[in-house]
């Protein structure tokens, strides 16, 4: 919905576990046709049908044969998604035994079972490290996809954050690590600053991030990439005093609002958030940046349309 060039737009494309639509969004900028999209969060559903015109439908994905039937009436090409990835996370405990290490798993039996010809899935970089990544490897494999398994940092993807995420690419009948190279070539010479994005439309030249630990830094200036983006954010607590890493002392700093989080996730001005702080905090900051989901759909466009002779 937000770019009109219907021209470019080839390749039916169903979003799986899509949250608010960062990885719909970027995949439609690409050229992709995106048709349906698919998940169970109530209120990044209610702010994704907002901003699409194509339907959302909330569904439990985690119930594969009914989630099967549903998006097989689209008969997609493609097949995008990123199932959730707390367990995973470096910011949580990496505990492959929280439920949604699961997914994953499930992600896979749906693409197995419907065939598309391409698929795409995002999780974590540390995901790498868990049977539930075997599992669902071994499932695309079994099926007859050959596999591009690639961490990105989102940074030099022309996304102004320091976010490194692991995609799956996975193409019918093609070899394994068949989109590597043109993914790696792709990549910028230096990661992107927030001020290279947003230019001074912050209006503040540093910004606050509650670190893990107060041994941690908690300033940051816009003259680097952020920080990744997280699913919570809070005020200045009164106990920090400040880190010696710190671009500028506390008071010359403030907390970014969520719809700034927003653009640098390069979600664009248009998008239109609503909901309680703590939800939108969690969408924006679950979301797939969305010039990261354009950079992997762009190339993987490339390729496909070089081999189809397009």
């Amino acid at each position: 919905m937000m770019q009109d060039n219907q021209s470019l737009i080839r390749y039916t494309t169903v979003d799986l576990f899509s949250g608010c639509g960062g990885m719909s969004l970027g995949f439609e900028n690409a050229g992709f046709d995106v048709v349906a999209a698919f998940d169970n969060w109530k209120p990044a559903i209610d702010v994704y049908r907002k901003n699409f015109k194509h339907p959302i439908f909330e569904q439990d994905l985690s119930d594969t044969d009914s989630a099967i039937k549903a998006i097989q009436a689209y008969r997609p090409e493609v097949i995008i998604g990123g199932p959730p990835c707390q367990d995973f996370s470096t910011a949580g405990r990496q505990d492959e035994n929280g439920g949604r290490a699961a997914l994953s798993v499930a992600y896979a039996r749906i693409v197995a079972s419907i065939l598309p010809r391409w698929f795409v899935m995002e999780n974590v970089a540390t995901i790498r490290n868990s049977s539930s990544f075997k599992t669902a490897c071994s499932i695309f494999r079994s099926a007859g996809y050959g596999l591009t398994c690639k961490v990105l940092n989102a940074a030099f993807c022309g996304v102004p954050q320091t976010r490194k995420r692991m995609f799956v690419i996975g193409g019918l009948g093609e070899a394994d690590c068949f989109l590597g190279g043109s993914l790696e070539s792709r990549l910028s010479e230096k990661p992107m600053t927030i001020r290279d994005y947003l230019g001074d439309s912050l209006g503040t030249e540093h910004y606050f991030r509650v670190p893990t630990n107060y041994s941690r830094r908690g300033v940051f200036s816009i003259d680097e990439p952020s920080m990744t983006i997280r699913a919570i954010d809070r005020p200045i607590p009164p106990g920090y005093k400040g880190n010696p890493k710190d671009s500028a002392p506390v008071s010359e700093a403030r907390v970014l609002t969520p719809k700034e989080r927003s653009y640098i996730q390069t979600f664009p001005e248009e998008f239109e958030f609503f909901g309680g702080k703590s939800d939108m905090n969690t969408m924006i900051g679950n979301a797939v940046p969305v010039k990261l989901a354009e950079y992997v759909a762009s190339t993987l466009l490339q390729y496909v349309g070089e081999r189809d002779g397009l």
